[in-house]
């Protein structure tokens, strides 16, 4: 909700919307319900006696990681993740990665139609529009208009741009029709008399200027609008404003839809490390007034902040491009994901304060919660995991996106977090 993004404001209360809820029915109707269930006294002894006497080889496994020398190799795997992480999430995008609608496959009708028509037509169907804006009556400054000329030149030279359309084409086009077809006259007028002759006849609802004529739209058109192909667009557009803008004459980014897609491109990169240096804070202070104990937050928060890290590589690896709707992914694999630890070290601090030492404390942990947090994470997994044989790419790559943060935040809990409380929670000082 501080993402200055209105709809992931929105998704924001409706998400505290849905943990309020859940809140609720946890903590009120469940113990109701609760107090209706009897069972005979003989299955408790029965069910204890079985609990006691049951050995659980995985559990057993997984306790084993909360041992210094065990617990190294462990910390050191995922350093090198965290490396290799870094290394590969540096060529993460920002925006659409594929051409076309991107909620579709690349074979999908749609976007064969869109391939076909871009491919063999001098057209593009993503538009981005500058407005060049002016001194009143700039339509015929000869020095203005050669400035706008020379910006349409300059864009329609930028990789990407299928053509540029502005009132300097139309006004050399009647140009030359006003000099009897010659195409040596395919220039604009010297003079403002020559300016205003290529305007009589234009109405103001052809869009090419306004009333004022004191701004005029620049339709750039692009093959696609995939991130690198719209980055290279404004920053030209930028490059451009830079070392010709003046008093009297500026282009301003940028409407059409195009325009649009880059505008929010730079919203969520703006977004996206102030989102994360929120979430982050919030849920480690939460944490501590949870356990009031720093190394027991560093013990839930590391493996979180890793795997979080990480899903940066993952959407590299996937093609999958960070957008608006992949940007609160991470907040909500976080939000799911700091469960399995609290879970998990709640227990163990529980277990030690009875004296137990850490890799048995460990153990009796994951016998009371260790079940519960495979059993939801991989129900989670399971669900979302089904989203992949979708028709829609979108639905698809959310589907496979939050099944790696479900399923791999709850590897991190068991297997990260004991190595971590190994050397960060003695059993003689919890």
């Amino acid at each position: 909700m501080l993402v200055d993004i209105p709809i992931l404001f929105e998704l924001g209360i409706t998400a505290s919307i849905g943990a309020t809820v859940m809140l609720i029915t946890n903590k009120f109707m469940l113990p109701g319900l609760l107090s209706w269930a009897t069972m005979p006294e003989t299955t408790l002894v029965k069910i204890r006696q079985q609990q006691q006497q049951r050995e659980r080889p995985l559990f057993r496994f997984l306790a084993s990681f909360a041992d210094r020398r065990r617990g190294s190799a462990v910390l050191l795997v995922a350093l090198v993740l965290l490396v290799a992480g870094w290394w590969k999430g540096a060529d993460l995008t920002i925006g659409d990665n594929q051409a076309g609608a991107p909620e579709f496959w690349p074979d999908a009708r749609y976007n064969q139609d869109i391939q076909a028509i871009v491919s063999n037509f001098f057209f593009g169907l993503d538009e981005l529009t500058v407005i060049a804006t002016m001194n009143a009556d700039g339509c015929v400054d000869r020095d203005t208009m050669d400035r706008v000329d020379e910006f349409v030149w300059r864009m329609g030279n930028v990789p990407g741009v299928q053509v540029v359309r502005s009132l300097t084409n139309v006004m050399k086009q009647r140009t030359v029709g006003n000099s009897e077809g010659h195409p040596k006259f395919y220039s604009l007028p010297r003079y403002a008399t020559g300016l205003a002759s290529s305007l009589r006849g234009l109405e103001l609802n052809t869009k090419l200027f306004n009333d004022h004529c004191d701004a005029i739209p620049v339709r750039i058109l692009l093959a696609d609008h995939r991130a690198d192909t719209l980055l290279r667009a404004t920053d030209a557009v930028k490059a451009y404003e830079a070392e010709f803008g003046r008093d009297g004459l500026h282009f301003e980014l940028a409407s059409g839809p195009a325009g649009v897609m880059a505008a929010v491109n730079e919203s969520v990169r703006a977004a996206q490390w102030p989102m994360k240096a929120a979430l982050f804070p919030a849920v480690a202070l939460l944490t501590y007034f949870t356990f009031m104990s720093l190394p027991g937050t560093l013990c839930v928060l590391i493996p979180l902040a890793l795997v979080s890290y990480l899903a940066d590589s993952v959407m590299v690896m996937m093609g999958i491009g960070l957008k608006v709707s992949t940007l609160p992914v991470v907040a909500l694999g976080v939000g799911v994901g700091v469960d399995y630890g609290i879970y998990l070290f709640a227990r163990t601090q529980a277990f030690l304060r009875q004296g137990e030492p850490l890799k048995l404390a460990y153990y009796h942990a994951l016998e009371s919660s260790g079940t519960a947090v495979i059993f939801t994470a991989t129900t989670l997994t399971i669900g979302v995991a089904t989203w992949a044989f979708s028709a829609l790419k979108f639905q698809a790559d959310m589907g496979l996106l939050l099944a790696y943060m479900f399923f791999v935040n709850m590897i991190a809990a068991l297997v990260l977090l004991p190595a971590l409380a190994a050397w960060l929670v003695p059993a003689d000082n919890s």
